[in-house]
Formats: C-alpha cells, sequence, structure tokens
C-alpha cells in the first residue's frame, strides 16, 4: 500500500463531494478536481479515476461543465475518452471519426463532409448521461497555476504508482483502446508512473485551509 495515496484518499474524504447537478457557486473558482466512479473502490474508499485542473483564472467552474454538461469531444479529453470506450466496446467503426478533433475550421472544412453529425450527436448524448449519473468529484481549492500543476501531476503520479489503486474487473476503462488507461485505472495518460513525493504533496495541502485534515 502507498502510504502516499492513503493519504490522498483520506483527504478526499474530507472535502465535500459533489455530483451532477452541482451547484457552480458550492464550487471554488481555482483548483483541481478528483473524480470517483460508482463500483470503483481503495484504501477502503471510492477510488480516484481521474485528477484535472484547469490552466486560465477562475476556469475550474467551466471546465467542469465542459466534462458533465457540454457535448463536445474536442473540448474534454475526458469526453473524448468515454466515447472511445462506448465506441471500442462495440467494435463501432464510427470511432475512426470519433479520434478527429473539429475544433479549427480548416478541420470541419476538411473533415465535415465525412461524419454523421447525428450519430456524433447520440454519441455525445450518452456520454453525458454516463458521466451524469456514474461519476462524481471533490475540489481541492488550489488559486496559484503553478502549484495547480505540480499538485495535479503529483496526485496522478501516485495512484497510478499505487499496487492498491488498480481497476476492479468491471471498470468500464478496461474496454479502453489507450493502453494507459486500461493499465493505470485512471482516465488520462499523461503525468503517469513519476516519481511520487509524499512530503511534497502534504506541504502543498497544508497551504491551502480547504484541504486541511
Amino acid at each position: 500500500m502507498s502510504d502516499s495515496c492513503q493519504f490522498i484518499h483520506d483527504l478526499a474524504g474530507k472535502l465535500d463531494r459533489h455530483k451532477f447537478p452541482f451547484e457552480p457557486e458550492r464550487i471554488p473558482e481555482d483548483g483541481i478536481y478528483l473524480l470517483f466512479e460508482v463500483g470503483e473502490t481503495a484504501h477502503g474508499v471510492d477510488r480516484i479515476v481521474r485528477v484535472g485542473t484547469h490552466t486560465g483564472e477562475r476556469q475550474l467552474r467551466s471546465r467542469l461543465e465542459q466534462h458533465f454538461n457540454i457535448p463536445n469531444k474536442d473540448r474534454s479529453i475526458f469526453r473524448k475518452n468515454i466515447g472511445r470506450v462506448i465506441l471500442h466496446r462495440e467494435k463501432d467503426p464510427f470511432l475512426e471519426k470519433w479520434e478527429l478533433d473539429l475544433t479549427s475550421r480548416e478541420a470541419k472544412e476538411k473533415y465535415g463532409s465525412f461524419i454523421n453529425f447525428e450519430r456524433q450527436k447520440a454519441i455525445e448524448e450518452e456520454v453525458t448521461a454516463l458521466i451524469q449519473r456514474t461519476f462524481s468529484f471533490v475540489v481541492l481549492s488550489v488559486e496559484d497555476k503553478e502549484d495547480r500543476l505540480k499538485f495535479e501531476s503529483g496526485i496522478i503520479s501516485t495512484v497510478s504508482l499505487c499496487e492498491d489503486c488498480g481497476p476492479s474487473d468491471q471498470w468500464l476503462g478496461k474496454y479502453s483502446p489507450k493502453n494507459k488507461i486500461k493499465k493505470s485505472g485512471l482516465w488520462q495518460v499523461n503525468q503517469l508512473y513519476k516519481e511520487e513525493n509524499c512530503l511534497n504533496l502534504r506541504s502543498l495541502c497544508l497551504r491551502y485551509p480547504a484541504v486541511r485534515w
């Protein structure tokens, strides 16, 4: 068992839990979110299945809205990964189109004629329903951008290195075409398996009253 990971999960258990529909005014404007998923446990509590933050000032609430409410997989890699699993599990050839990023005008002009947007809308609706039904989260209030990014990286690395934080046999992410997601049990592929630093995490937490234990 990783003491660092136990500490992070214990810390998360002391914070307010949010789920859809959540109240934006109860969520800090800047911070780090820890996602939990129905059926996934570790350390005797709900297992962290994704860690995320934001780069722009006062954009945390907007980021969470993009994940939970806004049907645009190109604005949320979390949504994109959920859609990948849904399509890959069913061996649906639409996965190839789902992978395309249509954010830019050039991409829309290049690929738009090849995409069945009604089909894409249906997948987006399925992704939204699944996320709203099965995911919840807590938030660590961290105002400084540099601190947010360091803390996010440290938590991701710590959870991914913890032998007790593996996914259950029924975990949806096991159908992911991304090997890093299947192996780590986390809905992300970056910042995995770096060196954990429990003392650094503890000292950073102590700087913010909202996350003291």
